[in-house]
């Protein structure tokens, strides 16, 4: 048994030493639970800040494979949870966590001074989760979900970082939690992005790993890197000159917010930027774009008022008008259009709440039709084709079922795990089924 273990350990780092990464690797303490890790070449012979992933859906590889090319440049170790995904309750959390830091401080050398968590949407919640509970992790990065549910801004002992997209639904929740954290003594930064409810794109997260960066300077856990500082603040005024000249004077002030939180005690130039956004706060153009953006958002929290006495029951044509109208209305990148996009998205994560709901308590005929609306209100959403396949394997539709599933896959479905679990799914073609699955 010793023999095969130490094989088992030497294979693993040969495969690093080559390959610097592998998506499933076995928690000694636990064998169920498994992670994604990519090691940077410096890495090898040194201890380097480590990020912990978590991802909604369990897939530790999506973020590591998003964010290489960062671990790269910053020098920082991957490490993605396969079992961290929307559905768990704290205990598990906590177990996950367990095993997991328990597991990778023995498999590679890592920083203790520099221990950061990062998630999106549901992982972002236990990112959070997770620094607020063990002292020692000096930040967070939490894309498209703010704090756990019943946790309030506060003075917390890490940074933290919101990224969201322009038509995020949660875009709202994490500027309220923005607002709220000015009152304190945390120090944090809100990154936006033009897209949706996702992971944030790698030139995005380049920035919250700047700003990682910036934070360990500070401290003076790091040396401070004049070039790298230099060339962030010379970034920085492109982009804020760009929207100067395009009037886009909201993501102007935005730009000014994001560099003196990252440039504050490492560099005078910090002071210009309050400059830059006082006067863009004296500005009649901002204080006009800034008053139609709080216009907007009051206008998607009547509307999101108004749905909530529609999803007591499926009224197949008030939402298929609704959806229908809806997806009209967000194709583009007007402040309106994603409005538009934030409530379309609103929607299907209700779609996928109230459908998860019924499904777990096998009530399938009133989760059809809201399978069905979840379907086409985020038709390239993989949740929606998995949950219509266990429906369809439900009623002894197999080849129903079957095309559901890959039509899943074709969307970017990839937890086979939780697919050979489903007890819906045992008597499917899996032959079939997985052939026609990509690797």
């Amino acid at each position: 048994m010793k023999v095969v273990l130490l094989s088992g350990v030497l294979t693993f780092f040969v495969l690093l030493s080559r390959a610097q990464m592998t998506d499933s690797v076995r928690c000694s303490g636990d064998p169920s639970q498994t992670y994604a890790l990519y090691i940077p070449q410096r890495g090898l012979s040194q201890a380097l800040p480590v990020v912990y992933c978590f991802d909604p859906h369990g897939s530790g590889i999506l973020p590591v494979r998003k964010y290489k090319a960062l671990a790269d440049a910053y020098g920082f170790i991957l490490v993605g949870s396969n079992n961290s995904r929307n559905g768990n309750d704290w205990a598990t959390t906590e177990t996950i966590w367990q095993n997991l830091t328990a597991d990778t401080r023995n498999r590679v050398k890592m920083d203790p001074r520099r221990v950061y968590t990062v998630g999106f949407s549901g992982g972002a919640k236990v990112a959070s989760y997770v620094a607020i509970q063990h002292l020692g992790i000096s930040g967070v990065i939490a894309g498209g979900a703010g704090l756990p549910d019943g946790v309030s801004a506060g003075d917390f002992s890490f940074s933290f970082t919101a990224i969201a997209g322009q038509g995020d639904m949660n875009l709202t929740e994490l500027v309220a939690l923005s607002d709220a954290l000015d009152k304190t003594r945390t120090r944090h930064r809100l990154i936006l992005f033009d897209g949706k409810h996702e992971w944030a794109p790698v030139n995005t997260m380049a920035l919250a790993f700047a700003g990682l960066q910036f934070d360990a300077m500070r401290a003076g856990v790091i040396p401070k890197d004049i070039q790298t500082i230099s060339g962030y603040i010379a970034g920085s005024k492109k982009r804020l000159k760009a929207y100067l000249l395009t009037s886009q004077l909201i993501k102007a002030a935005q730009e000014c917010n994001l560099s003196i939180a990252d440039l504050d005690g490492l560099s005078r130039q910090s002071a210009w930027f309050r400059q830059q956004a006082a006067a863009l706060a004296n500005n009649p153009e901002y204080v006009s774009q800034r008053q139609g953006q709080q216009d907007l958002l009051a206008t998607e929290q009547n509307t999101k008022a108004e749905y909530t006495p529609h999803f007591q029951q499926a009224d197949d044509a008030y939402w298929s008008t609704t959806i229908h109208d809806l997806q009209t209305k967000s194709v583009g990148h007007t402040p309106t259009e994603q409005m538009y996009q934030r409530l379309l998205a609103y929607l299907s994560l209700a779609f996928y709440s109230i459908s998860n709901q019924l499904i777990t308590g096998n009530d399938n005929v009133r989760a059809r039709p809201f399978v069905e609306l979840y379907k086409l209100a985020d038709p390239t959403n993989t949740e929606a084709w998995y949950f219509s396949a266990i429906l369809n394997a439900r009623e002894g539709k197999g080849h129903e079922a079957e095309a559901d599933l890959l039509k899943a896959d074709s969307y970017g479905f990839r937890d086979k795990v939780r697919l050979s679990q489903q007890a819906e799914f045992q008597a499917l073609d899996k032959e079939k089924i997985e052939k026609g699955m990509r690797p």
